[in-house]
């Protein structure tokens, strides 16, 4: 195996190239004042080009919904003119794994990320995006929206998402994968059993239609129904049309604890045997008696990048993850769907194994503590609400399991929980590698409205700042240039979003300014509706939508498909 200490050297080498190669803002800014024609100047800011490269103290003309000009000294006659003395100013971040799609039909608006400097989205994770989805699953999500939201859309497939957006845009920018676990819901349904060959070649064309409309790669939710009834050839099969794309497969692995390395080889063969880049969604090595194994996953990966996969990964700056309540249940369990679950759960020979096997997960995590409710979809469910399991128990003077039993038969398996099962250390480790990118794994949701129910990860509100503030300024994880390429050039490259992740004359002027002194999340597990400080600006092509502080509610996010520059 390659040195490692080599390795990382090296790699870091070619991360700070994953912007697209282009030279850094050093060499191309020239001093002497110059004159151009531009709408908004900003003025005298610290600018991270989101190469990696470190920063340089510019002027950045805006004309339009592109940079027209970056210099050490600009005039602009005639053009509005902001100064950013103090601040930095950074292309804005892309969240390379995120959740944000029904929920822009709700309130478009996006607050939470577009006030972390979040412009760009990248959806459709964990095999699960907006559809292709069956008549009946179509009338079911569009009645549920009208009934909880009054929303109303008339889409069934990413084309058709990506249309509405056109018509109904966002105050964020929009890319999405194709799930693979979609797609086989569509054509096989939540059976646990493998596709036929027509299946399968149905499945095959689903997917390649979707990168036609746009997506910009092919995900899998190996610890969901119905992805986690895909076995290696199904999942080689759905991926082997991104060949000759550059787009990767992205994994939410079949197990992300105990054989989480097997996980690993897994995710790495589909990439081999399909010819296509890997993304591993939100790596991590969960539960206190898997934590030793974040070392050799990253030998993992560092060898099989060594050996020709192009294997990369993104991770969140928090030690829990987020889920349904329904995941510490056994995938066979769920197997066929809500009902026959359910079923499951009041079968007395089928029962006992469903308890042993949720008691042994929770003995993986550590404890009935180590879950927080954080959302339920019945009213009358609404007290479990960001509390633990444990002591909501005791305090009902409840047995812990049969209170989860209430709380999934009560609201049909559709609570959400919060986690507790990563190690801080490997958390630093898994941001600062070079091979790792910075995702939220969470939504747009807001302080107020619709969207401010329940008790959600904080990740909704505090992904970005929270990297810049703890693990950068405070830690000292890695510089923040570093911090910034994770964030902006890094994933638009691996994800080809021409124009995007960058601070060059002719990309798009999507821009974030924050105080690097100042910056930080506020969001906690017990307060998660609290917006970040320390940034004050946020454009989102060429126009701001989060000005002095505050959302300015205008919503000018377009789709961004890969290889596309408009």
């Amino acid at each position: 195996m390659t040195d490692r200490r080599t390795f990382v050297g090296a790699t870091a080498g070619l991360v700070a190239g994953l912007a697209g190669g282009a030279p850094s803002l050093s060499i191309l800014v020239r001093p002497g004042r110059r004159r151009v024609s531009a709408d908004l100047l900003l003025r005298g800011a610290l600018v991270y080009d989101g190469s990696g490269s470190p920063p340089v103290q510019a002027d950045v003309a805006v004309a339009g919904d592109r940079i027209e000009a970056v210099s050490r000294s600009l005039d602009a006659p005639g053009a509005q003119v902001l100064d950013l003395t103090d601040l930095a100013l950074a292309p804005g971040f892309i969240d390379i794994h995120s959740h944000t799609d029904l929920g822009l039909a709700v309130d478009p608006s996006a607050a939470s990320k577009i006030r972390q400097g979040v412009t760009t989205e990248v959806t459709g994770q964990d095999g699960d995006s907006i559809g292709p989805w069956r008549e009946d699953e179509a009338r079911a999500t569009r009645e549920r929206y009208a009934s909880r939201y009054g929303v109303d859309f008339d889409f069934a497939d990413l084309g058709g998402f990506f249309r509405w957006l056109v018509r109904n845009p966002p105050g964020i920018n929009l890319a999405s994968m194709v799930g693979a676990g979609s797609v086989r819901g569509y054509v096989i349904g939540n059976d646990d059993r493998r596709a036929t060959a027509e299946e399968l070649d149905r499945m095959v064309a689903l997917v390649a239609n979707a990168l036609r409309d746009g997506a910009c790669g092919v995900s899998s939710g190996l610890e969901y129904v119905p992805s986690a009834f895909a076995d290696l050839a199904e999942l080689v099969a759905l991926s082997r049309p991104l060949q000759g794309t550059g787009l990767p497969y992205a994994s939410h692995m079949r197990n992300e604890d105990d054989r989480v390395v097997a996980a690993v080889e897994e995710a790495l063969n589909v990439g081999r045997l399909a010819g296509v880049p890997v993304q591993i969604s939100h790596l991590k090595a969960q539960g206190q008696r898997n934590w030793w194994k974040a070392e050799p996953v990253l030998h993992l990966l560092e060898a099989a990048r060594a050996d020709g996969i192009d294997v990369m990964y993104d991770r969140y700056p928090y030690v829990a993850f987020s889920t349904g309540l329904s995941n510490l249940f056994p995938i066979w369990a769920r197997d066929g769907g809500t009902d026959r679950f359910l079923e499951r759960l009041d079968d007395s020979e089928v029962a006992p194994r469903i308890e042993e096997a949720v008691r042994a997960k929770i003995a993986q995590l550590g404890s009935w503590d180590a879950v927080q409710v954080t959302s339920t979809s019945a009213p009358e469910l609404a007290w479990a609400e960001g509390q633990r399991l444990g002591a909501l128990a005791q305090a009902r003077g409840m047995e812990p399991y049969a209170l989860l039993l209430q709380l999934v038969r009560g609201d049909r398996a559709r609570s959400g929980m919060v986690g507790f099962g990563m190690s801080e250390e490997n958390t630093t480790r898994f941001l600062a590698h070079p091979l790792g990118m910075v995702c939220s794994d969470g939504s747009a949701l807001s302080a107020d409205g619709p969207l401010s129910e329940g008790t959600p990860h904080p990740r909704n509100f505090g992904t970005f700042p929270r990297v810049l503030g703890h693990y950068v300024r405070e830690q000292r994880a890695m510089p923040l240039e570093t911090a910034i390429h994770k964030m902006t050039g890094m994933s638009a490259r691996r994800l080809r979003l021409e124009g995007r992740g960058t601070i060059t004359p002719g990309a798009f002027a999507d821009l974030v300014a924050f105080d690097p002194d100042t910056v930080a999340d506020r969001a906690t597990f017990a307060n998660p509706h609290q917006y970040p400080v320390g940034i004050p600006h946020v454009m989102v092509n060429g126009q701001f939508v989060v000005r002095d502080g505050e959302s300015t509610g205008v919503r000018s996010g377009r789709v961004v498909r890969p290889g596309v520059r408009v």
